[in-house]
Parts: C-alpha cells; sequence; structure tokens
C-alpha cells in the first residue's frame, strides 16, 4: 500500500456520504475541509500509532492544533496530512504541552504548507526507546553560574547554576550516559547557538519563527542533536529525526520513504506563519 493518498481520495469520494441536497444524498470529495480529514484519516492513523497512543485521542489532538491555530486550515491538505502521519508513525504529540512535536504554517515557495518539528522532548522520548540509554539531559548555563567543561582524552563537565539572579544565558549543553556506563556531551556557547539558527534556519530572523518563540527549546535540542552523533544509536533513531523540519507532500506507510520537499520560503519574514511553538 504505498499510494496512501488515492485511497484516502477514494475513501472520501465512495464511503464518505452526507444527507443533504434532493436526493437526500451527497459524497463529499477530497474538497472536504481539513477537519472532515482528519477524521477520514483515523484507520490510517490507528494503524500507523504505537499502543501507548489511541487514535481517538491523537484524532483529538490534531483537531485541537487546528483549532487553536486556525492559519493550520490553510495549509495545503496533504502537507498537513503528512506531517501529521509523522507525528502519529514515531508516537509524539503535536502541538500539545508535552512539547514533543508541532504542526507548523510555513510559507514555502509563495504557498503555506505545514511542517512537521520535533520538538527537544520530543526528540529525548525518541532516544530514550534505544535500550541501551540510560541519561539524556539538556541545560541552560548563565552567567552567574558556575560551569567549566574540558575536551580530549578525559573529557569533563561541571555545572553549579547559581542559586538566584543568575543573569542571561552564556552557554547550552547537551549530556547523555548510556546503560554500559558510556557517556558524552556536546556545549555551544550564545554566541554560537546564534551563528548556527542563521546558517541552518531559513527563518531564525522571522518574529514567528521557534527561533524567536521557544529560543531555549530550540537551542536545547540543538546540543542534544550533536551529543547524540556520540551515542549509540539505532538506524531506527536516524530515520525518525530525518522527518525533523520537513515538509511532505504524500502519505506513505512509512513516512520516512516519502521525500522531503525542498523549503525555499519567498519572504523570510513571513515564512513562520502565526507559529505558536
Amino acid at each position: 500500500m504505498n499510494d496512501l493518498s488515492s485511497k484516502i481520495a477514494e475513501r472520501a469520494e465512495n464511503t464518505a456520504l452526507a444527507k443533504t441536497g434532493e436526493n437526500g444524498k451527497v459524497r463529499l470529495t477530497k474538497n472536504m475541509s481539513l477537519t472532515d480529514m482528519i477524521k477520514a484519516m483515523e484507520p490510517e492513523i490507528k494503524r500507523a500509532l504505537p499502543s501507548v497512543l489511541t487514535p481517538e485521542r491523537f484524532t483529538r489532538m490534531a483537531l485541537s492544533a487546528v483549532n487553536n491555530n486556525p492559519v493550520l486550515k490553510q495549509c495545503t491538505p496533504l502537507s498537513f496530512l503528512s506531517a501529521l502521519m509523522c507525528a502519529a508513525q514515531l508516537g509524539l504529540e503535536p502541538n500539545t504541552p508535552l512539547g514533543q512535536a508541532y504542526l507548523l504554517p510555513f510559507k514555502n515557495k509563495g504557498a503555506l504548507e505545514c511542517q512537521f518539528i520535533i520538538g527537544y522532548k520530543g526528540l529525548i522520548d525518541l532516544a530514550y526507546r534505544n535500550g541501551d540509554m540510560q541519561m539524556i539531559q539538556a541545560h541552560t548555563v548563565y552567567e552567574n553560574d558556575e560551569f567549566e567543561y574540558e575536551l580530549g582524552l578525559e573529557p569533563k563537565i561541571f555545572h553549579r547554576p547559581a542559586a538566584s539572579d543568575r543573569g542571561k544565558p552564556v552557554y547550552f549543553y547537551g549530556i547523555f550516559r548510556t546503560t554500559k556506563g558510556g557517556c558524552g556531551f556536546s556545549v555551544m556557547s550564545k554566541a554560537d547557538m546564534d551563528l548556527y539558527a542563521r546558517t541552518y534556519s531559513k527563518s531564525a530572523g522571522s518574529d514567528y519563527s521557534p527561533w524567536k518563540t521557544s529560543y531555549i527549546e530550540m537551542a536545547k535540542k540543538t546540543v542534544i542533536r550533536r551529543a547524540l552523533k556520540y551515542a549509540p544509536i539505532k538506524t531506527d533513531f536516524q530515520r525518525a529525526i530525518s522527518a525533523d523540519g520537513s515538509i511532505k507532500k504524500n502519505l506513505s506507510v512509512d513516512m520516512s520513504e516519502v521525500m522531503n520537499e525542498q523549503i525555499q520560503p519567498e519572504d523570510e519574514e513571513d515564512a513562520y506563519v502565526l507559529a505558536e511553538y
């Protein structure tokens, strides 16, 4: 079942009926509302979800995301449904206080599309599914904290937060420890993080970019990703994080196999549209 898009359209045209008009019935087509599409997707969502999430709960979260951010309704339907299926297959709750994943409107090549973003808590959750992982954390270091680290053959890191008046953020670091005692960390200064955001996010300067609305969360996610490069991570995790930041326009039983669309906002100031990250 490689062409899930065709199956959804077929279901909409052939099985979804509503009573109205002279003959008492009218077929819903692929032009039905996004809300109806989400409901039509529930059987596929059920097959994609891990056992920890019920399809009813996940569908409610998707509908809530649309209601809380009406701009999502203006996104191309396939990009929204694709982002939704990415979240479902990864077992991450989209647009909830858990901060696991986000469905964000993104103006790409003049069209409003839905981008799938993994939150830093979602990244940690995915990494913990690796049975070899014992601990993963990310922290912010403020200017009045005690902090030092060393690299080399005997790397070490020390952080004692100030009891009060911690000042402004100056460093971010992510650390991990495996069940076999292996460990690693990644440290970035505030200046390095700013440079990273400008280099790898086309819309870091937009008022609606997550780098503007949730800078600390994005910084923590960045150092965790960098730290985990040195961890014994399984291939499944690498495939999972390949969906981070993606825009897709096709549906599949394995969304990791769907090619990501090239992201090219025409106006960087308008790239993220009224998105709450």
